[in-house]
């Protein structure tokens, strides 16, 4: 009893919430042996406690937050001093329905929960954005994997050789072009490298008369080789011949001349 005189209940949470320290520490321990009253509201302000803590989602609350918490609990209370505890008179053996802060502690504690749910959330959001984005690029890739493929197997690709006009000269290509949709694979063999600034062009040259159309650029590795793979093509140009010339880095509109290597497809393909 000590005279007569009890814990607060304010410091009877701090206590149970392990928020105390120094004088008022060590003044609350020596006083509850001695005071039935004391350790009975001190059960129940834990029990309290124990409830609140189960009725959210456990969270691990900022080091900022904590202290914030503990400061609107001693602003809430005008007995609360930075001094050591003041001893009050006892008070009549009646249980309260709640301690103050117990609304304000449920409250931060949602707002905790919310904030984590907050964060989830996000995160789960950023996931989706990536997995899209890969399952975009999967599906791309896939479809130029099908144009590659159909062009490969179709029955009337035209298959072409290109060759220099000189049968000594061993740099060859080969193309398979498909003219009703426009799709086009080159693989060239044993080219020679070019200097720095200029690259080789390679020429899709219509069966109708019309201007010879750019079908990619390339420059060919140390072995001599080099591919174009689907270049931009418009669909239903007949090929009366491939043609392949060197041009500045940039490619040009119109071939320069000379042609190095040329080629034409049988009439009926392969």
């Amino acid at each position: 009893m000590n005279g007569g005189r009890h814990i607060s209940q304010e410091d009877l949470a701090l206590y149970a919430m392990q928020a105390l320290d120094g004088e008022e520490l060590n003044a609350l321990r020596a006083h509850l042996p001695t005071c039935a009253l004391c350790r009975e509201q001190l059960q129940e302000i834990a029990g309290d406690l124990t409830v609140l803590g189960l009725s959210v989602e456990q969270h691990p609350v900022p080091e900022a937050a904590r202290q914030r918490f503990m400061e609107s609990i001693a602003a809430d209370s005008p007995a609360r001093t930075t001094t050591p505890i003041v001893i009050a008179p006892e008070p009549a053996r009646k249980r309260a329905s709640g301690i103050s802060w117990v609304p304000w502690a449920i409250a931060a504690a949602l707002a905790i929960a919310v904030a984590g749910l907050g964060v989830k959330m996000r995160t789960l959001n950023e996931a989706l954005q990536r997995q899209g984005s890969a399952m975009a690029r999967a599906t791309e890739e896939n479809v130029h994997s099908q144009r590659v493929l159909r062009l490969l197997m179709a029955p009337s690709a035209q298959h072409v050789t290109l060759t220099t006009k000189k049968p000594s000269v061993e740099p060859t290509g080969h193309a398979i072009y498909l003219a009703e949709r426009g799709e086009l694979i080159f693989q060239g063999s044993n080219l020679k490298s070019l200097p720095e600034g200029k690259i080789y062009e390679l020429w899709l040259i219509p069966a109708d008369g019309r201007a010879p159309i750019p079908a990619g650029l390339f420059r060919p590795g140390k072995s001599g080789d080099a591919s174009v793979v689907m270049p931009p093509l418009p669909a239903g140009v007949p090929a009366k011949a491939f043609g392949i010339t060197i041009e500045n880095a940039a490619g040009a509109s119109t071939p320069t001349m000379p042609i190095v290597l040329s080629g034409a497809p049988d009439s009926q393909g392969e």
